[in-house]
């Protein structure tokens, strides 16, 4: 027995035996789903309200999450890319859209004899459109490179599509970019976990994937950035490059190719997606859920987990979004 719970027990039969009535700990549930993106980091800080809060989160991709949300069949869902207003629209009960962490999306891949690899935006782009095929064409090591992206609606690929689109104009008119777009070769994966699968189970694969997902057999590639560096992704370089993103009314907004010789190029914000009204006596516990996922205790764990924490002005205006989340 914990001393939480020990305390609570003797505190509780002392006041039966005085004849007081305690009231009684109710554990409210709530239920998301949405992106794989940041789910590692959902799953760490919402363990931290289980005591009053237990929240069933679905790491079912941003695509799915928002489907989900827009028919009402969760409390809250989860998107990498803002909910478009053609969706919002069709939510009657009112959309709270905040950003609730930062992260980076790394060039990730799995070749032994590929100790470290520096890619140009040209590099990585002609990569994904299959106009480099091998590694002896990136002058790191030998064999054919295999392709590995999202199979599912992504707001992962969104970002990322994004950004090869901002470093080229090829990749723009080709491909273009979305949550899912017709990708010119490679292997599917379902969310960041199939594709870090892909990587990891295929020796010569390359891939895009949350910096979270870089560990084992999978490292991930410095990308030259709009000032001519080549930057690995990080905590630090991810908050240099979110620093240049500024959000619109609807707590939205995007820099697919960041500025400052110290931005990791492909950086991105997630966003949380809950209703104004409707949400009855839930209202209290999903307050609760949201404001700890954006408190100092749950923030600070970012960084460990491969994500970059809000701070500042983002940080503030998420707080004052979950505010207006109403029954």
């Amino acid at each position: 027995m914990t001393f939480a719970k020990k305390a609570f027990t003797t505190a509780a039969f002392s006041a039966a035996a005085a004849g007081i009535a305690l009231p009684v700990l109710a554990q409210a549930t709530i239920n998301g789903a949405g992106a794989s993106f940041p789910a590692a980091f959902y799953q760490r800080a919402f363990a931290g309200v289980a005591n009053t809060v237990r929240v069933n989160y679905q790491s079912v991709g941003s695509g799915a999450g928002v489907r989900q949300f827009v028919a009402g069949s969760v409390d809250f869902g989860a998107t990498d890319e803002p909910i478009k207003p053609s969706e919002a629209a069709k939510v009657k009960r009112g959309v709270v859209q905040f950003p609730a962490i930062g992260g980076t999306i790394a060039v990730a891949f799995n070749k032994a004899d590929c100790k470290s690899l520096n890619l140009t935006q040209k590099q990585v782009v002609d990569v994904f459109l299959g106009n480099i095929k091998t590694w002896d064409q990136l002058k790191c090591g030998k064999g054919p490179i295999t392709i590995a992206h999202r199979s599912d609606g992504s707001g992962t690929t969104f970002a990322f599509t994004n950004s090869l689109s901002a470093f080229s104009s090829e990749w723009k008119s080709k491909v273009g970019e979305g949550k899912s777009v017709k990708w010119p070769v490679g292997v599917g994966g379902k969310g960041n976990e199939g594709v870090a699968g892909v990587i990891s189970n295929t020796p010569g694969a390359i891939g895009y994937l949350n910096q979270a997902y870089v560990k084992g057999a999978i490292k991930a590639a410095a990308v030259q950035n709009k000032a001519g560096k080549f930057v690995m992704p990080s905590e630090a370089s991810g908050a240099a490059a979110l620093n240049n993103i500024t959000l619109d009314d609807n707590l939205a907004g995007e820099d697919p190719n960041p500025a400052g010789a110290n931005s990791y190029p492909i950086s991105t914000l997630t966003w949380i997606l809950a209703y104004k009204t409707g949400n009855g006596d839930k209202a209290p516990a999903i307050r609760e859920a949201m404001l700890y996922l954006l408190s100092p205790r749950a923030q600070n764990q970012a960084e460990s987990l491969g994500y970059v924490p809000l701070k500042g002005s983002v940080l503030k205006a998420s707080k004052q979004a979950v505010g207006t989340i109403g029954r």
